[in-house]
């Protein structure tokens, strides 16, 4: 059975590297992953970095401009350096300019969010979840009135509305009380690319258990991992370049092993395989170099070709 049967296959879009990215392999990207099947498009945030790096709304934009089906999403938006007024707005615009397409993804952040953007880590899970509220009941009730610890609206209103009602939020976190919390306030979750495949593989349980404690379905909930990936006839030329991407934009030269996934197809088809038993049923598959030739060869590996 072909990879593709089995579980869907998110692609991210060129929006970070060591070099510039040219508008036209976004576009490249962004169309033929969408003839392909893949069943949607990703980017990351990050605002201050020391590679290239697009803004997500700007690009998922773009891209919904020059695609007509596949989905749009950001894993994640560093909710607490946003106002969560401006973020349900733009997601809201982006959900209906792209005709009900978006998944906001949406994390807590570091202490370099909070040291950069000079924001106080006081109370920042309930300054969380008190944002995932306030965009949710923007994008749901006509006006919006809500007295928080931190967030203080009084009928308020906001259009356009999203398309989808709901538009989902997905969570991208690792330590085990945020998988935990992912299981009542998200609608999917997606580990990080710079986390370690085996600490998906713990984590899934987690969020498993907690789902059923909550009466949600394990099986129906989008469970993913962003996976950093290079594909290539030559394995060593597949490594060097995942090695190259871990060392100048993680800094973490260990994670090509630990975190990523290289090798010819067949390699890669087998890594992959490994993942998928780990319940995922849905990945998000990033190249790292030479995007447009890396989308057609793992479309292959999947199935989708």
């Amino acid at each position: 059975m072909a990879l593709k049967d089995k579980i869907g296959f998110g692609m991210s879009l060129p929006h970070r590297s060591p070099e510039a990215i040219d508008m036209a392999a976004v576009r490249q990207v962004a169309t033929r992953a969408e003839a392909l099947g893949f069943r949607d498009l990703w980017v990351t945030e990050n605002s201050l970095d020391h590679v290239f790096c697009f803004d997500p709304i700007v690009v998922l934009t773009y891209a919904a401009a020059v695609t007509s089906k596949i989905r749009l999403g950001c894993s994640v938006v560093v909710l607490q350096i946003h106002s969560p007024l401006m973020v349900a707005h733009q997601w809201a615009c982006l959900d209906y300019a792209s005709g009900g397409r978006a998944i906001l993804g949406v994390g807590i952040g570091r202490d370099h969010h909070y040291r950069q953007f000079e924001v106080s880590q006081e109370g920042r899970v309930a300054r969380f979840r008190e944002e995932v509220d306030v965009i949710r009941a923007l994008w749901t009730e006509e006006k919006v009135t809500y007295q928080g610890r931190f967030y203080h609206l009084t009928d308020e209103t906001m259009a356009p509305k999203p398309v989808q009602q709901p538009l989902p939020i997905w969570m991208g976190v690792g330590h085990p009380n945020a998988v935990r919390r992912t299981a009542a306030i998200a609608d999917g979750w997606m580990g990080s690319g710079g986390s370690r495949i085996a600490d998906f593989a713990a984590s899934v349980p987690i969020l498993r258990a907690a789902l059923e404690a909550k009466g949600r379905d394990p099986i129906a909930f989008p469970t993913s991992k962003r996976i950093f990936i290079a594909v290539d006839e030559r394995p060593e030329v597949a490594r060097r370049e995942l090695l190259r991407w871990f060392t100048e934009v993680y800094r973490n030269p260990p994670g090509v092993d630990l975190c990523g996934i290289h090798g010819t197809p067949e390699q890669v088809r087998e890594r992959l395989e490994e993942v998928v038993s780990m319940d995922a049923n849905h990945l998000l598959l990033n190249p790292v170099s030479n995007h447009a030739e890396q989308v057609e060869a793992l479309a292959e590996v999947v199935g989708l070709k």
